[in-house]
């Protein structure tokens, strides 16, 4: 007969507590007790739970044997999806005796390819990068002989060499389908926003939106588009409807390369007099708090971020454990959302 698999609840009723505390010491998500969560992580040893089953208990919590440093530009938000992807990798990391130190790259060090001031090369076990997309840069890091894993990266990274493991949510597909559905809708005329050399995810999201076009017949309408750098999405000032205004005509919809910018582009359209949904239809990408918050609601992609983050550990994980096997590169699926801002009447036949 075969071994009863162990579970939560196993280790909750062994203890004489509730599930959601045992789940809670387990995960390491704040609120319990140090010394409930020894006891918890100690019954989950004794009793082989999952990840703990080859670990040796001695009263104690799992001893730290490692550090992975974290290197970033920019310090996620709470509404970034870089933040649950920031828990997700700490989760798993740390179930394996891992330390995770978040080392944030300032513009001078970037441009000088200087390591920050706080990073000790001779104590890290493995490096993960976000927000990293300077290939200059991300080579650098790459030739420092330990294991690296970006999580996103440079629009162009995939040369031969790149000397890294990579992950990614799934752009294309999901950018695809989120531009047929409007292609469904009898729109012809449908821009896009955003700069598609800013990172990988940006690039696939383009070319997920331009395979949806060519498949229908049509071609990227460039002159109802807005493809600037993309520092000058991020001005505070008026340039996104001063850029709308420029547009001779504007498009039936936008598909744009990120929530962040669709949001700024829908306030814009407002300001110019433009309704969304009514005269032009917005989508974005990453399912951030904001696009549940805007009105009308942003239809969007959503990114399993907190998932992504244990992937991301176990590939960083299985490097330290094998340096020699093949560099990969990794989707996560995503998961497109309809919501208010593309939801406006049919027009003509279905493309």
């Amino acid at each position: 007969m075969a071994k009863e698999k162990v579970t939560i609840q196993h280790i909750a009723d062994a203890l004489g507590i509730s599930r959601n505390t045992a789940s809670k010491a387990l995960n390491d998500t704040g609120g319990i007790p140090e010394e409930t969560r020894a006891r918890v992580i100690k019954k989950a040893i004794e009793l082989k739970y999952k990840q703990f089953a080859y670990m040796e208990t001695d009263g104690l919590l799992p001893k730290k044997t490692g550090n992975i440093a974290l290197l970033t530009t920019n310090m996620p938000n709470t509404s970034h999806f870089g933040s649950p992807v920031i828990s997700g990798l700490e989760q798993k990391i740390s179930m394996e005796g891992y330390n995770l130190s978040i080392h944030i790259v300032r513009d001078d060090e970037r441009g000088e390819r200087a390591l920050p001031v706080n990073f000790d090369a001779a104590g890290v076990d493995g490096i993960v990068c976000i927000e990293l997309f300077d290939p200059a840069y991300s080579r650098l890091l790459t030739e420092l002989d330990i294991p690296v894993i970006f999580i996103d990266c440079a629009a162009d990274a995939f040369y031969p060499d790149f000397g890294a493991d990579v992950l990614l949510m799934e752009n294309e597909h999901s950018t695809y389908a989120l531009t047929r559905e409007l292609l469904a809708d009898g729109l012809t005329e449908i821009g896009f926003a955003g700069d598609y050399n800013h990172c990988k995810s940006f690039r696939e999201r383009w070319i997920g939106y331009g395979r949806a076009l060519a498949d229908a017949g049509l071609d990227i309408p460039r002159e109802q588009s807005i493809l600037e750098e993309d520092r000058f999405f991020l001005f505070e000032t008026d340039w996104m409807e001063r850029k709308l205004e420029t547009i001779g005509r504007l498009p039936q919809a936008f598909v744009c390369a990120n929530d962040f910018i669709a949001v700024r582009l829908m306030k814009a359209l407002k300001k110019i007099g433009a309704s969304v949904p009514g005269d032009v239809r917005v989508c974005g990408f990453d399912d951030s708090s904001e696009s549940r918050i805007v009105d009308p609601h942003l239809t969007t992609v959503h990114i399993y971020s907190s998932d992504m983050g244990v992937k991301a550990g176990e590939m960083l994980l299985s490097r330290i454990r094998n340096p020699r096997q093949p560099h990969q590169v990794a989707h996560v699926y995503t998961k497109p959302i309809s919501r208010a801002s593309t939801q406006g009447e049919r027009i003509g036949n279905q493309v």
